[in-house]
């Protein structure tokens, strides 16, 4: 027998080099980011993972926590509630990390209410705004401070924590202002304690994606939405209100943004692939509007040319139409 060691070490080698290179590592795909994309993402990830064996991991830090990680290289995908905003796109460059955007499916950001609230059927943008502003802090505590013939009660507010893409878009849209908001309410990134909070307290209202709200909506009421010019009448969250393009200002598209580099791996290659091809099916299956055909097409054809970059150049955009936005070239 040969103790010399470094034969044995040169054997112990040779040995690793034979075994099959799906058996070295286990192949994983990561993924992180908004609560409100998960349902999608993880109808996707299930299907994906019976046909094909692969290991999909999917976390939940919020839009802005998921792009701090996907930023510095450590995920492969990131769901997203809103476009990457500038800051993110310059900490993606400084980590070297280069994206595709890749539109996925619409949301219908709703307003709720606990069932047993007779008040309220629908509510002025100005009024969401008086409620919800940084101003309001500790001085709009009682329904009827809001509206007079509202009641004597106090408001318990529910909400987005401030790493959700569902806060940056709702403040955007109510406030005027990304971040903006009262600080002094329950915040969290996960819409199931929301859903819990409002639906355990008659004089609660909160924000929430759609799909939150479709799925407890026998135990919650969403409030029709009203733009204060005269004439227009409050509008509900419905598929066919969010694709005629009348439910605003709270309508908006969802993401999914790949790392580059990660599509170097088979793995992850293929489950983009499986992604935009199924996505319209399974975004329907758990409560969300798809995009039109036309629009997925244009994913498509983004997906295949590796067109790097966002297309978003800033916020306002989210109420450009989306074909409109995909005929734009993105920039890295």
């Amino acid at each position: 027998m040969n103790n010399n060691p470094l034969l044995l070490i040169g054997a112990i080698l040779g040995l690793f080099a034979s075994i099959p290179g799906h058996l070295r590592a286990e192949q994983v795909v990561k993924i992180d980011g908004s609560s409100t994309v998960y349902p999608i993402t993880e109808a996707v990830v299930e299907e994906f993972q019976k046909a094909t064996g692969t290991k999909v991991t999917v976390g939940i830090s919020g839009t802005g926590g998921g792009f701090k990680k996907f930023s510095r290289g450590e995920i492969d995908v990131q769901n997203a509630s809103r476009p990457i905003m500038e800051e993110e796109v310059k900490a993606a460059k400084e980590g070297g990390v280069e994206y595709l955007e890749l539109p996925i499916a619409y949301d219908a950001l709703t307003v709720v209410v606990n069932s047993k609230n007779d008040w309220l059927d629908t509510i002025k943008v100005s009024d969401l705004k008086k409620i919800w502003q940084p101003e309001a802090q500790g001085k709009i505590t009682k329904w009827n401070q809001v509206r007079p013939d509202w009641p004597d009660k106090e408001i318990k507010l529910y909400g987005a924590g401030s790493d959700s893409g569902t806060f940056d878009y709702f403040t955007e849209a109510i406030n005027g202002k990304s971040k903006a908001s009262r600080g002094d309410y329950t915040a969290s990134e996960d819409d199931n304690v929301l859903v819990q909070g409002v639906e355990g307290d008659r004089y609660a209202i909160g924000y929430m994606g759609y799909s939150y709200y479709s799925a407890h909506q026998k135990r919650l009421k969403a409030l029709g939405i009203e733009w204060d010019a005269k004439g227009k009448p409050a509008v509900k969250p419905s598929e066919e209100t969010v694709l005629a393009g009348t439910y605003n200002p709270l309508a908006r598209p969802l993401f999914i943004y790949v790392n580059l580099k990660s599509l170097q791996k088979p793995e992850v290659k293929k489950f983009i692939e499986f992604y935009l091809k199924n996505v319209d099916r399974l975004a329907k299956e758990v409560k969300y509007i798809p995009l039109p055909a036309d629009a997925y097409g244009k994913v498509n054809t983004r997906f295949e040319k590796l067109e790097k970059g966002t297309a978003f150049l800033h916020q306002s955009d989210l109420a450009v139409p989306i074909d409109e936005i995909l005929s734009r070239t993105p920039v890295p």
